[in-house]
């Protein structure tokens, strides 16, 4: 059976996965002073972050709307679909996808199906989407990759940390968690995602470096069997940064792979030019 895997432009998709047509991003817009920036190939994230920089006002995002989806899922004439949204508590990205899903199923019932909702963001997204693809190509029923699917949902850690959580915080991201005192003391948190997919506070350190330091050490008590695990990091205009992370995984902790890729649009927008995204 052939299969495809759509991803909402938060997560990021290394350009050599996209090339035999399996992988597709849908993408979100993001305003910026009135100045719309579509989420694709075309987004220019030097340009953006400078935008962002000059601007009073806190840019805004919009999810895909379930046409945009439709099109996704009908594009290669797949027989297993499989879509991976942002946190449905942070985006209505998810409830755009299962809308589509539900519009499509019924043009298409001899198709199947199926949106994982990732209680995560960015690479998060982008590991779910290699879990999918890995159960089709053991020769997985569609059923047991998407059971095993949600299982790996259910286990995936998120963590970040980054320069600045104004954006987030302008947007009603962080709803529940105590204000941060952060700037005048150059206090960093170190955060993550509750099994719900709401984001929460793991830690916190003066300075980033050390705050990175901190992230790591809270990823290596809690992951088991590293060896068989794929690590993703993003990193949000700030490649040298995400490599020091990666090389402080690497002095104890092996795992099977570790992918670095730089931000798309809409996570260069929360995690802003520094942030530091990783997820396992």
């Amino acid at each position: 059976m052939d299969y495809k895997i759509v991803i909402d432009s938060c997560g990021e998709i290394p350009e050599k996965w996209k090339e035999d047509g399996k992988y597709e991003n849908v993408a979100l817009e993001i305003d910026v002073d009135g100045c719309r920036i579509v989420d694709d190939e075309s987004f220019d994230q030097a340009d953006f972050l400078r935008r962002v920089a000059a601007s009073p006002e806190c840019p805004k995002s919009s999810c895909p709307s379930p046409e945009q989806y439709i099109r996704a899922y009908e594009a290669g004439d797949a027989d297993h679909i499989y879509a991976v949204t942002l946190s449905e508590q942070l985006s209505g990205s998810y409830n755009s996808a299962v809308l589509a899903m539900n519009m499509f199923r019924e043009k298409h019932p001899d198709k199947k199906i199926h949106v994982f909702n990732s209680r995560s963001a960015s690479i998060g997204q982008t590991l779910i989407g290699r879990k999918a693809e890995e159960l089709e190509l053991a020769g997985k029923s569609f059923e047991e990759v998407v059971e095993g699917t949600e299982q790996y949902v259910e286990e995936m850690n998120t963590y970040f940390v980054l320069e600045s959580l104004e954006t987030l915080r302008k947007n009603g991201r962080l709803t529940g968690l105590k204000a941060f005192v952060a700037s005048a003391l150059n206090i960093k948190p170190v955060m993550g995602a509750t099994p719900q997919g709401t984001i929460c506070q793991l830690s916190q350190a003066r300075g980033i470096n050390k705050a990175l330091k901190k992230m790591v050490e809270i990823m290596k008590k809690e992951v088991v069997n590293p060896a068989e695990k794929i690590l993703a990091i993003s990193h949000c205009n700030c490649y040298s940064r995400a490599m020091e992370v990666k090389k402080e995984i690497e002095k104890d902790m092996k795992f099977r792979e570790i992918l670095v890729l730089d931000t798309r649009g809409i996570s260069s927008l929360y995690a802003n030019d520094g942030g530091i995204i990783m997820c396992v």
